[in-house]
């Protein structure tokens, strides 16, 4: 039995060594990564803590792209799709807290807070709705939830592969393996996995290098925050809110990817679930996509051009 012991003690020495190792490793390249961590958009004072956005081009139309879940840099994210609407449309990016170059506040993740964080952060930039919402993912549910509360302010809703409240009904969340994934992110865990900072906006998109290497740089410093992780722990009472709000009157126009890359479901029932909010609606358009679940990442021209075309009409 001492001899187990002695073994299970070197061992438990040898893992909190190399853990050790990893932080302190962790600590220097973040150091060496300082000078590539900036916002690339404005920063302002939101409820006491510092939000990044990022406004570009001119038009009628303002659309504001909405990051999904986990997503470290909506800037550099959604870039290769905003460049192609800039000449038509004035765009905005807002990075929720613990995303991007904002801060990282620990405080609630419940819609109504989440929404009212990006209303202020639009309104000091001094813009002003109506707007087209363009969420991402997760975000559709914020995006749903404002137009239910907000409807004035929401003239229509473009969907990019964007999540509904009933992608959530049979959907397990595990508090403790996101509080373990967190830990691994905060000492550098993820420095040593071959590729994994290596989003499709790098893979796929019109990233230019130097922003593909700020994108790393964020990436390292923004993935499994604490706001993240406490987003994603209420998304699922978040989507039942919005569930009994009803689908908003408005506009629609969805891209459904092919599931992959993100989603959790298979082609077949994400498409379900896609094409099952769409019936719900008023006015919707769906576009099925043969790419991952980053569509603005992949298929940028095709979806530019259907915007365009969407808000013209």
């Amino acid at each position: 039995m001492k001899k187990v012991l002695k073994i299970l003690a070197a061992i438990g020495g040898a893992f909190a060594l190399l853990l050790a190792i990893c932080a302190l490793n962790h600590q220097f390249q973040l150091k060496r990564e300082d000078l590539l961590y900036y916002s690339l958009g404005e920063t302002l004072m939101v409820d006491g803590a510092q939000m990044s956005v990022y406004i570009r081009g001119e038009g009628k139309d303002t659309i504001v792209f909405m990051s999904g879940s986990g997503t470290c840099s909506p800037i550099l994210d959604f870039k290769s799709l905003y460049s192609l609407l800039t000449d038509t449309c004035k765009i905005a990016v807002v990075e929720k807290f613990g995303y991007g170059c904002s801060d990282v506040t620990g405080k609630s993740r419940d819609i109504a807070t989440i929404l009212q964080n990006t209303r202020e952060a639009l309104t000091q930039a001094g813009l002003t709705p109506p707007y087209v919402l363009c969420p991402h993912s997760m975000s559709g549910i914020e995006a749903l939830y404002w137009a239910q509360t907000y409807p004035d302010e929401v003239s229509a809703i473009i969907g990019l592969d964007m999540s509904v409240p009933a992608a959530y009904k049979e959907m397990e969340i595990s508090a403790p393996l996101l509080r373990l994934m967190q830990f691994g992110a905060s000492i550098g865990i993820t420095r040593l996995i071959p590729g994994l900072s290596e989003s499709d906006a790098i893979q796929h998109g019109t990233l230019w290098e130097d922003e593909k290497d700020i994108y790393r740089a964020v990436f390292y410093r923004r993935t499994m925050t604490e706001d993240m992780v406490n987003e994603a722990l209420c998304v699922k009472d978040n989507a039942k809110q919005v569930a009994r709000g009803g689908v908003p009157g408005v506009p629609y126009l969805l891209f459904c990817s092919d599931g992959s890359g993100g989603t959790g479901f298979t082609k077949e029932d994400w498409r379900a679930i896609q094409a099952g909010f769409a019936e719900t609606c008023s006015d919707a358009r769906i576009i099925y996509l043969d790419c991952g679940h980053y569509v603005h990442d992949f298929e940028y021209a095709r979806i530019a051009a259907e915007i365009k075309d969407f808000l013209d009409r």
